[in-house]
């Protein structure tokens, strides 16, 4: 069993992300997994990711406040336990439009 504590977690630091501090909940520096990571990114009011992709597939879980989604064709804002993936190759922004912190679960493949 592989268990990590919040208060444990390392924090990692994505390129291109604004007003956001990540942490590794499982894998990488977290600790061994054989198929997928995860991450969580608390987004301050106004952060942001730029309008990017990745070589697989990405799933976001909104877990606290909202946090809006946009690809190169549409966009969703995310509530509490809402979710969404994303293809492989998918452009994706995230951005906090409120004046709330948001809150926010990553899953992707190990391999990424």
């Amino acid at each position: 069993m592989q268990v990590t504590r919040i208060s444990d977690a390392p924090t990692y630091v994505a390129p291109e992300h604004y007003d956001m501090r990540s942490l590794r909940l499982q894998g990488r520096e977290a600790g061994p997994t054989d198929t997928a990571w995860i991450g969580l990114s608390h987004i301050l009011p106004g952060g942001h990711t730029s309008l990017s992709s990745a070589p697989v597939e990405k799933i976001y879980v909104c877990i606290a406040g909202a946090v809006t989604v946009r690809t190169d064709r549409e966009e969703v804002t995310l509530h509490p336990l809402d979710s969404c993936r994303l293809a492989a190759g998918e452009p994706r922004a995230l951005e906090n439009r409120t004046n709330l912190p948001a809150t926010v679960l990553l899953v992707m493949p190990e391999t990424a």
